[in-house]
């Protein structure tokens, strides 16, 4: 009878539609079916699995991002969610490429072991943040393009425009371009790219503006995710944040200190051959939570009295640039990981199972 016999299942997420899978705990495939990404399409694929036996796990591929409401779904009915990553390049070309062989494929993962890990609840305070990080990462993106656009377009603008325009700092030349007067005879070309700079400049007043609402809203969220973390030396709202997003909501997930290191690049990769014994950088990971290492490491070696006698230490003793940070960013990474395993992170808005 199926309700004495224990299943994994395995989801391919997508879009508009999810496929399923479910087999044994030998591995023997039982049925695959896809289901729409709708609140009642989640309740049918959990009831169609239930069917099929008392579901021990369910492996999802893309819980931060297509399979992330499925997943809370899921663990909001008491279901055991597995991360599962998709199958390398090896395993494609020897089993082929499908919604179905994808599925089972996860759920198999699940099943041997290859896949353990728990995805980020995206339930708490840390998801509000990151929500509101993208917005601000994208203005400050369009910021820098629009510029960019504008110093451009001084290059090549006429000489009675360029010269008056040429080596203003930044924030004169946006003031001095917004409040311009470019006239109304679009068909020369002097008043046409002084039209054009002064809307750059307005869309750059614009962005700011936007930036420092950004800035406000951020700056209390991150202050209460993790009052300990922003007071380490160094670190600041933007880069606080981006650490806690790559933690999570759940940094329990995390299994030591060590994980944590590898999740944002910075564990070492033994790189010895021979008589040689040595470490190369890592340059995978999280590359993003990498970049805040490396800010914080780079604001520690030119204020922090005791980061700069570190780097002159190591420095004498031959070791490269690189290495320094590298080691740098280890020592940070585990400092940040002892603060955010010991706070309570606020999740107010828990999901009600459905």
């Amino acid at each position: 009878m199926a309700d004495q016999i224990a299943v994994i299942g395995g989801v391919d997420t997508h879009t508009d539609f999810h496929q399923a899978a479910v087999i044994d705990t030998t591995g023997r495939h039982l049925a695959t079916a896809p289901f729409p990404t709708t609140p009642d399409g989640y309740r049918r694929l959990l009831e169609w699995m239930r069917l099929h036996g008392d579901v021990l796990a369910v492996g999802v591929e893309g819980t931060g991002a297509y399979g992330s409401e499925l997943a809370r779904f899921l663990r909001v009915n008491e279901v055991s969610v597995v991360d599962v990553d998709r199958p390398d390049r090896k395993a494609r070309r020897a089993n082929g490429k499908s919604d179905p062989v994808d599925a089972y494929a996860a759920a198999t993962a699940v099943l041997s072991g290859r896949a353990h890990g728990r995805p980020k609840t995206r339930d708490g305070i840390v998801e509000a943040i990151r929500s509101l990080r993208v917005v601000r990462r994208s203005a400050i993106k369009s910021r820098t393009q629009t510029i960019n656009q504008i110093r451009t377009l001084i290059i090549s603008a006429p000489a009675g425009v360029r010269e008056r325009l040429r080596g203003l700092p930044t924030y004169q030349l946006i003031a001095q371009l917004a409040r311009s007067r470019p006239g109304t005879d679009l068909t020369d070309p002097t008043c046409a790219v002084r039209t054009a700079l002064r809307r750059l400049a307005r869309r750059y007043q614009h962005l700011t503006e936007e930036i420092a609402e950004a800035d406000a809203e951020l700056d209390p969220l991150v202050a209460q995710a993790a009052p300990g973390l922003v007071d380490l030396t160094g670190v600041g709202t933007e880069t606080a944040a981006q650490l806690l997003i790559t933690a999570g909501d759940n940094p329990d997930r995390l299994k030591s200190e060590a994980s944590f290191a590898h999740l944002c690049g910075a564990a070492p990769i033994s790189a010895s051959s021979g008589r040689t014994n040595r470490h190369r950088l890592n340059r995978g990971g999280d590359r993003q939570a990498n970049h805040a290492l490396h800010t914080i490491a780079l604001v520690r070696m030119r204020y922090d009295p005791r980061t700069r006698l570190y780097v002159a230490r190591r420095t004498a003793e031959g070791m490269s640039k690189k290495d320094i940070f590298r080691c740098l960013k280890r020592f940070i990474a585990r400092e940040v990981y002892k603060h955010l395993t010991s706070m309570n992170i606020p999740r107010p808005h828990l999901l009600q199972a459905t």
